[in-house]
């Protein structure tokens, strides 16, 4: 596989930080070439972030470099080793068994990892054929570009690539390519590896690759690996309660999808949250509701627990990794999460009796279970006071989310005392509102008439999809339908590991 010709002049130059690691951390290899590859779409924003010229977007090149035919200058190709623990079990040696690593770089907006997820077998693929398919990566690149849009730290999709090349799951499907992009992709289970097979050399040379790739002020700590668990501990905080607002469920919360950088990794089955039920289970493989929506912030602490483990020869001190999880954690889980649901219900002050107000609210969410996103997005139109006669009118929209609107009409009660005691202009309010109340959000059904019209070869779909998700708390009057309630038919959906 060599390097296209006649490719722009001005493409990034790759710096490849973790490819100069040790040969231990991966194996070198190129991705497997897929006949016949085209574009399916494009995230334009992610390109801008990898500063890739238009010449090379428009250039019948793209597909076939994106799909792993043909190689960047200065790429090195290679798939990442990793462990780690699986719906709570311990399963020895992953890695990356159908991502290749493609390189690095690094420009004005930050530094850059390129991996190709779908592109043939590696070392660490464990049987499986190394591929994905054009449903998943579908769901991927869209979930990614979607979280973006919503604020919530995650890694990118520069691309989906499709090709007309078999792949057998439950039925034969066709084979598709994501193109991820991330500062790093480095994981809870990277860090479990080395511990588990007790090599302290390869470990302290992962932890300082982090530390000083993307965390150097770590290294000005009294013990740096302390520092930099603890910086993992409360990014990890902050992005769970970032998933809770949004009623996002990743579905597959294992150690080795876990970002050591705190963004969010690896979608496969997951969801967004509907009739709200805080025990909902969005992974149809999740047969014991491990991973439901409440279960989410016990987990990333059980997680970070793990990786505090295997960091600890690091360490030194069995309660200093401790202290680095349990005083980081949960403050930022908290502070994060009371923070943004403040700023859902439209709160403007911080008042103690907030925390017991949110709790009043999820309860009264779980007793009624209205539409998620339909029913925060409603409520911030809403008046901070109504007359007694004009309210049934007035707060309609919110109220025919309810079949007891009595039960409705008692909690707005309490809401609008609440808004009186820090009172601001309602204007003011509603936008600000708005802006932490998204209109649209990535729901199963949305995705999967992007995916069924992409498999009879309309894209269409799937690039109005990422034109909508991009600006997800706008309105967005072409995209309206976007923001309707699930139809009947998609009661049956259902998403899983293989998903």
């Amino acid at each position: 596989m060599n390097a296209p010709e006649s490719l722009p002049l001005d493409l990034p130059v790759f710096d490849n930080s973790f490819a100069a690691l040790p040969d231990a951390f991966y194996t070198r290899l190129n991705p497997h070439p897929l006949p016949n590859p085209y574009v399916v779409a494009v995230s334009d924003e992610v390109a801008g972030l990898l500063g890739l010229p238009e010449a090379l977007l428009n250039s019948p090149a793209f597909a076939e470099i994106f799909a792993g035919n043909r190689l960047l200058p200065g790429s090195e190709p290679l798939a990442a080793v990793y462990s780690g623990h699986q719906f709570g079990v311990w399963a020895g040696q992953l890695g990356d068994g159908r991502a290749h690593l493609l390189g690095g770089l690094r420009n004005d907006l930050g530094h850059w990892e390129i991996q190709l997820k779908g592109a043939g077998r590696t070392p660490y693929s464990r049987g499986a054929d190394g591929r994905a398919v054009l449903r998943s990566s579908i769901r991927e690149f869209l979930c990614s570009e979607a979280m973006a849009g919503l604020g919530v730290p995650t890694t990118r999709a520069l691309c989906v690539i499709g090709a007309d090349y078999p792949v057998r799951r439950e039925e034969i499907e066709t084979a598709a390519v994501v193109a991820r992009v991330a500062p790093g992709f480095v994981r809870f289970g990277s860090f479990e590896h080395w511990a588990s097979r007790d090599r302290q050399v390869e470990l302290k040379q992962l932890a300082d690759y982090v530390i000083d790739t993307f965390r150097p002020e770590c290294r000005a700590a009294a013990n740096p690996y302390a520092e930099l668990l603890a910086d993992v501990a409360r990014r990890t905080g902050e992005l769970i309660a970032h998933w809770m607002a949004v009623g996002f469920m990743h579905g597959v919360m294992n150690t080795d999808n876990m970002s050591i950088l705190g963004l969010t990794l690896d979608y496969g089955p997951f969801g967004f949250m509907e009739a709200f039920d805080a025990g909902h289970i969005c992974n149809h493989s999740d047969n014991h509701g491990r991973y439901s929506y409440r279960n989410q912030p016990a987990v990333a602490q059980w997680n970070l627990y793990r990786l505090a483990d295997a960091m600890l020869p690091l360490i030194g001190r069995p309660a200093l990794a401790q202290a680095a999880v349990d005083e980081q954690f949960g403050p930022a889980f908290e502070g994060k999460f009371e923070q943004l649901f403040r700023a859902k219900l439209g709160l403007r002050a911080k008042l103690d009796g907030d925390e017991d107000f949110i709790g009043e609210t999820f309860g009264f969410l779980q007793q009624h279970r209205p539409d998620f996103t339909l029913f925060f997005r409603a409520l911030s139109r809403l008046p901070a006071a109504v007359a007694p006669e004009k309210a049934a009118k007035t707060d309609a929209p919110l109220r025919d989310m309810f079949v007891d609107r009595s039960a409705c009409d008692v909690w707005l009660a309490g809401w609008r005392a609440r808004l009186a005691q820090t009172p601001w202009d309602d204007a003011e309010r509603q936008a600000a509102m708005l802006a932490a109340n998204p209109k649209y959000v990535l729901r199963n059904w949305l995705a999967e008439v992007a995916i069924r019209q992409a498999k009879a070869g309309d894209f269409s779909e799937v690039r109005r999809l990422l034109a909508c998700l991009r600006h997800p708390y706008d309105e967005q009057p072409k995209f309206e339908a976007y923001a309707a309630l699930p139809p009947d038919w998609a009661n049956g959906l259902a998403v899983s590991c293989s998903s």
